[in-house]
């Protein structure tokens, strides 16, 4: 009886929450679409300009673009309709 109570308490605590986040994580990168802002893990922060199923392009600042695993997405921020990025005068 100990014993399968323990092993509630472990299910409760440790397993059930890393399943709910792991989910959530999922379900958050399969809404990935273009224009969207990201963070990867390591930190980087741009837009997505492309998407393939394993990996996005992000355009970190003009005309510096990296791959990035799509699992290592940390954060997004969707895209606003009618938001496009501000284009510089050259002035």
């Amino acid at each position: 009886m100990p014993l399968l109570l323990m092993f509630a308490v472990f299910y409760f605590l440790l397993i059930r929450p890393q399943n709910k986040r792991q989910r959530e994580h999922q379900e958050m990168l399969s809404r990935l679409k273009k224009g969207d802002r990201v963070v990867t893990n390591g930190g980087l922060i741009g837009t997505v300009v492309a998407l393939t199923d394993a990996e996005l392009t992000v355009e970190l600042t003009d005309k510096v673009k990296v791959n990035v695993v799509r699992a290592q997405v940390n954060l997004y921020q969707p895209a606003v309709a009618g938001d496009a990025p501000a284009k510089k005068d050259g002035n």
